[in-house]
């Protein structure tokens, strides 16, 4: 059992008691920086992490001093001293470590790529990965992160959800247009979300990049408690998406079939906190 002692009456009267508001703002600092800003001035940050300059400056040249950033006289980048954060998840996990070699035998077998990934905030993010093929324009990996919204391992993971929390979630997330057939509105993400519960797994076609299309199935610990989703991505002229179930279903279904008996303790430990 847990030791930590849970919420009283004073903390809710001061909820920030326990909270330390340099190490929030200086997270929130990193988060700022991603493949599209990887240099921010101490203005952009501020604006980006929702803070004053003065305290965007402090975090930036404490991450510099630290080692996880570098300045050039005017632009803050990250330095790779900052995968160590990323490393300290993975290495105290068994999760990703579990999933790593059932992604390689299922890619091998269809010759495409296989992702594992859990639900963070409103995006996914990509904690194991096995890739034949290059399936999007850009490059994916371990840590990366998609919209959960708009992506076959996202609806899967929503799915998982209890109705109102999976909406709170649609409600958060940025819900571009990004190619013709994105569905947006979240009456019918509702629905969808409601027949990807139904038939345990998701199918996108081309709505996150034209081209891409990918087929998911949760994956359950012992308790049935959904803590993954898997997919297998590839390209709509190699394989239509009103094809993928029929071609890729039963394999990510034995898949997720044989993950479910060696997850239940790495499941537990996933889902602790």
């Amino acid at each position: 059992m847990d030791a930590t002692p849970g919420p009283t009456a004073s903390d809710a009267q001061a909820p920030d008691r326990n909270f330390m508001a340099g190490l929030g703002k200086g997270l929130a600092v990193i988060e700022c920086f991603d493949d599209a800003r990887p240099r921010l001035t101490i203005s952009e940050a501020a604006n980006l992490a929702g803070m004053s300059r003065a305290a965007a400056r402090r975090c930036l040249l404490t991450l510099r001093t630290l080692g996880y950033a570098e300045y050039d006289g005017k632009y803050f980048s990250l330095t790779p001293r900052v995968l160590r954060l990323g490393y300290a998840y993975l290495t105290s996990t068994e999760l990703p470590q579990l999933l790593q070699p059932y992604l390689e035998r299922v890619s091998e077998e269809v010759q495409e790529s296989c992702s594992a990934a859990i639900l963070g905030d409103t995006d996914v993010v990509y904690i194991a990965r096995s890739a034949k093929k290059r399936v999007m324009s850009v490059g994916l990996g371990v840590g990366s992160r998609l919209p959960a919204w708009c992506t076959s391992m996202g609806r899967v993971l929503l799915a998982a959800l209890e109705p109102e929390q999976a909406r709170r979630i649609l409600d958060a997330s940025d819900r571009r247009q990004l190619t013709p057939h994105t569905v947006t509105r979240i009456d019918e993400l509702m629905a969808i979300l409601d027949q990807v519960r139904a038939q345990g797994y998701a199918v996108v076609d081309q709505e996150l990049e034209i081209g891409l299309v990918s087929i998911a199935v949760p994956i359950a610990d012992a308790a049935g408690r959904t803590v993954a989703a898997v997919n297998i991505g590839t390209q709509s002229a190699r394989t239509a998406a009103a094809d993928l179930p029929g071609v890729y279903f039963e394999k990510l279904r034995s898949l997720q079939q044989s993950l479910r008996l060696p997850c239940r303790g790495a499941a537990r430990k996933w889902t602790r906190g």
